[in-house]
């Protein structure tokens, strides 16, 4: 990832509450062990800058609709994605620090650093992701880390061993970060199901180690 601003940067950032102090918390999630080796941490409120970032990344990352072979069809896909890689200049200097902090809690278990960024802005209850797992790459044969920062509205994000099973259900909600680990790209899927209810805009942002999509 390309970084040109320091932490006292992003502490400077805004005339938020968050900018009187750190952006985010102590990082002391509260892990839920899965099957197959599988596990998913989860620490809600931990960004205090969610207010903030998610109105900055909003408005200023250049979301894509992408459109997708299904069947003899091409439809829309249900979400505006944009992905950034370990090169690129990331869309929001509190990026950088909010990885490095992952990094750095989960090194021990990963053994390297996550480096890139995918963002995907859910507009409203019609858009989703279906079941799948994050396989593209060395998470095809390999243990990895998919942390994923909320933000915006509350979601559901629904977890299910891979090939059907019971699942189970997290509240992914304004600020909250839930991390997938051990096997669990390979072994378990993960969705974000379409709702009913009356929501708005939900953010989320993946940051993963190289080779891992």
């Amino acid at each position: 990832m390309v970084v040109g601003v320091t932490l006292q940067d992003v502490l400077d950032f805004g005339d938020g509450p968050a900018a009187a102090g750190a952006p985010f918390g102590p990082l002391a999630p509260v892990r839920t062990p899965l099957s197959y080796g599988a596990w998913v941490d989860v620490a809600p409120g931990w960004l205090r800058a969610a207010d903030e970032l998610f109105e900055a990344l909003r408005a200023d990352v250049p979301w894509q609709a992408e459109r997708r072979q299904m069947y003899d069809n091409v439809v829309d896909v249900p979400r505006l994605t944009r992905f950034y890689g370990e090169s690129e200049v990331w869309p929001h200097v509190l990026l950088p620090e909010i990885c490095r902090a992952i990094s750095d809690h989960y090194l021990p278990t990963l053994g390297e650093p996550l480096v890139t960024a995918g963002l995907c802005l859910y507009r409203d209850g019609a858009d989703s992701v279906a079941w799948h797992g994050d396989r593209i790459g060395r998470s095809r044969f390999q243990d990895t880390i998919v942390a994923i920062l909320s933000l915006g509205s509350t979601r559901t994000l629904a977890l299910r061993p891979r090939g059907g099973g019971t699942s189970i259900r997290l509240t992914s909600g304004h600020g909250d970060l839930i991390v997938m680990g051990g096997s669990c790209q390979r072994t378990w899927e993960h969705a974000i199901p379409k709702t009913r209810e009356p929501v708005g805009p939900r953010m989320s942002v993946q940051f993963r180690p190289a080779g891992v999509r």
